[in-house]
Order: C-alpha cells, then sequence, then structure tokens
C-alpha cells in the first residue's frame, strides 16, 4: 500500500512541477538543470519521508528504497543521471545514521546505474528495459555491498546479496510499475521535454 501510495504522490508533485516548466521559456541547459534539481529533490524526499514512516527501512542491508524506483527517469531524461545522484547525496548528508562512505560511494552506485540504464533504454523484452532495470543492483551491490564490508563486515558476497535483493525487488516491481505509468499514458512527452 506504502509503495502505491509514493508512487501517487511522485505522480501528483512531478507531473504539475514539469508540466508548469512549459510555460516558461527556457533554453536546453536550463530545462536538463531544472529536471535534474527537480528529480533530486523527489528522491531525497521521498526517501526521508519513507524513513519517517517506516524507520529503517530505506537504510538497512536488504533496504527496500522506494525512491530508487525513480532511477527509471534515466530511460527518459539523461537530467535524471546527476538528479539521481545528487538526491542520494542529498539524503546521505541529511541522514544522522549515514555512514561517512555513503556520501561517496551511494552517490557514486546511484550515477552509475543511472548511467547504465540511459544507455541501456533501447534494449528491450516485451517492451520492457529489464538490463536497465537490474543495474542498480548491480552497481549497489558492488559498490554498497563494499562498503557494508568495510565498515560492518559479514563478508562481500552476502552483503553484495543484501543489496541487490532490496534493489532488485523495487525495480522490477514498482520501478515497472512506474515506467509503465509513463509510458501508458504518454507523461515522458510532457514530462522529459528536451
Amino acid at each position: 500500500m506504502g509503495a502505491v501510495c509514493a508512487l501517487f504522490v511522485f505522480m501528483g508533485t512531478a507531473v504539475p512541477i514539469f508540466s508548469s516548466l512549459e510555460a516558461f521559456p527556457m533554453n536546453k541547459h536550463t530545462r536538463f538543470l531544472t529536471q535534474a534539481a527537480v528529480i533530486a529533490a523527489l528522491y531525497a524526499a521521498l526517501t526521508h519521508a519513507q524513513n519517517l514512516l517506516l524507520p529503517g527501512s530505506a537504510t538497512w542491508a536488504i533496504q527496500l528504497r522506494l525512491s530508487e524506483m525513480l532511477c527509471v527517469l534515466a530511460f527518459f531524461t539523461p537530467a535524471a543521471i546527476p538528479g539521481l545522484a545528487v538526491g542520494c547525496l542529498v539524503f546521505n548528508l541529511t541522514y544522522a545514521a549515514a555512514l561517512p562512505l555513503d556520501f561517496l560511494v551511494g552517490s557514486a552506485a546511484t550515477a552509475l546505474a543511472a548511467g547504465s540504464m540511459r544507455l541501456t533504454r533501447n534494449i528491450k523484452i516485451k517492451g520492457l528495459p529489464v538490463l536497465g532495470l537490474l543495474m542498480p543492483a548491480l552497481w549497489n551491490a558492488l559498490l554498497v555491498g563494499w562498503e557494508l564490508t568495510a565498515y560492518i563486515g559479514g563478508g562481500f558476497l552476502l552483503n553484495a546479496v543484501y543489496v541487490a535483493i532490496g534493489e532488485a525487488v523495487v525495480l522490477l516491481v514498482f520501478g515497472t510499475a512506474l515506467y509503465r505509468l509513463i509510458v501508458k499514458r504518454g507523461l515522458q512527452e510532457r514530462l522529459f521535454f528536451v
């Protein structure tokens, strides 16, 4: 139920924000920066909201950080790459329990995942960019799995698997739902005009 609410919150928040940007004459660079900033703000706000409603669920080893579903925006706009990385950084900087390496490692994993998703956006299985949807699980498993091993031990493989499970669930379930919603409603043209 919470995931459905998060989808509606995102769509209810993003559509008016992005749609209202059409009214302002902007060059491509300004649009790119504006879209990246909105995506960063949404990522950080959704992650904090989830942590407030379900404490720890966005920060455990097997975390279901629902804001990670926003990674699908990289399929539609290159502005999502810096937007998601900055959003992750903002959350980690403002979350009291974040570990020092989270600032660098978490943001790097998010940037690499979003960049990889952007590169694989046209590789589809039955209309879905499945390979791209798995990129956050791959990058976060490698980088965040290493970080968790450095901080808490437990073995790299175990930590990487835990992180990959959480990322894969969020992207394959909630990310797929968000992707289908955007495509089905043709929102990519309205939201991400570049």
